[in-house]
């Protein structure tokens, strides 16, 4: 396929609740939209960044930015046989994965309508349902917490995740846990302590958590394996995890002993696949973050999550728990048994909503050779 064109879109989407975590509250997303254009075919990705450089140091004024002036000159009026041949296009720009991963991501659609196939096949995904979990972020009150879990039980999800901070965790884990003292249950810090907090972070045991994710610096695995020989729960990377070469190094040490891969973090589907073959040389199990995507980033999840190593519930759960209207039809649905079916369709798997996006776009960029 042929690059002929790339067209950029930002769009402006109220959530349906707020979400804090260690960082921040937000309440509406900014959503930035790749759509590439080859030989009649239009292959959409989404970036992932955030409207700040906290989660990472990528922000989506920032990846619009380096889009226009970097990755899409390197991308367009290439001929390519594959989305796997992105990587090497884009390599002479350093860092900036989820702009990339917008890009590449496109080019694996596009890919998969061309050969008539579902994306998840075409990145050799064999799960035909995947289970789901939910990431809960601080609420304004113990009981609406408690309130918002009891719904999400009830929707059928198999996983609660918790987003935790100092001040924000012991008490909530126990009210949590003597409420539902057999759910699957884990919390996420976002980076939010350090290694001088080991002896509070070994006292989350008693909750028996499936994992506490990152709960050290972003970008560390010295510490964090540190830390693991002194917890009896495992620890889960998150941020620090952006390649496969990081992954090998993490679990050679013994940073962690479960892997989040988020696909935009990573780079786009090439690297994700790679991170997930390593972690599953090391027998050590993946499951798929997210990132408050649109329906366009959501179904690439679906479609990741579809591959054999990812044995834990992701935070893929359904459209409604984040929008009033999301931009692809069928809107992503969980079943009461609290997993995901996948489509047979070619492509990611969900018509677009056109007329919405175009409502719904406060900037739009097309680029060409």
């Amino acid at each position: 396929m042929k690059i002929e064109a790339i067209t950029l879109r930002e769009l402006k989407i109220p959530l349906v609740h707020f979400f804090e975590t260690s960082f921040g509250r937000t309440y509406t997303r900014r959503v930035f939209l790749v759509t590439l254009h080859s030989d009649g075919l239009e292959g959409w990705g989404e970036c992932v960044a955030g409207e700040d450089p906290f989660y990472s140091e990528e922000y989506i004024d920032g990846a619009w930015d380096v889009t226009v002036r970097y990755l899409a000159p390197a991308a367009l009026g290439k001929k390519l046989q594959s989305g796997c041949d992105v990587p090497a296009l884009l390599a002479r720009v350093r860092e900036h994965r989820m702009a990339k991963a917008a890009i590449e991501n496109a080019v694996w659609d596009a890919e998969a309508q061309e050969k008539a196939v579902p994306l998840w096949k075409l990145l050799g995904g064999a799960q035909r349902e995947i289970t789901c979990g939910v990431s809960i972020g601080i609420q304004d009150s113990h009981e609406q917490l408690l309130q918002k879990i009891e719904t999400e039980l009830a929707a059928g999800y198999q996983r609660i995740k918790l987003k935790v901070k100092p001040g924000w965790d012991v008490d909530v884990l126990a009210k949590v846990r003597a409420r539902w003292p057999e759910i699957m249950l884990s919390c996420d810090a976002n980076s939010a302590y350090t290694l001088s907090d080991t002896e509070h972070l070994a006292s989350f045991d008693r909750f028996n958590l499936l994992m506490i994710e990152q709960p050290l610096w972003s970008d560390d695995f010295y510490f964090h394996a540190r830390l693991q020989e002194q917890l009896q729960t495992s620890l889960c990377l998150d941020e620090a995890i952006r390649s496969a070469r990081d992954t090998e190094a993490a679990l050679e040490l013994g940073s962690c002993r479960i892997v989040n891969i988020k696909v935009g973090r990573v780079g786009g589907f090439s690297e994700a696949i790679a991170v997930h073959d390593v972690a599953q040389r090391f027998g050590v199990p993946v499951w798929c973050g997210g990132m408050l995507e649109s329906g366009v980033g959501r179904s690439h999840n679906v479609a990741l999550s579809t591959l054999a190593n990812f044995k834990l519930p992701g935070d893929v759960s359904a459209s409604k728990r984040y929008w009033k209207e999301d931009i692809i039809e069928p809107q992503v649905e969980v079943l009461p048994r609290g997993t995901i079916a996948v489509s047979d369709r070619p492509g990611r798997g969900y018509e677009l909503r056109r007329d919405l996006i175009e409502n719904l776009t406060v900037r739009k960029e097309v680029l060409r050779p």
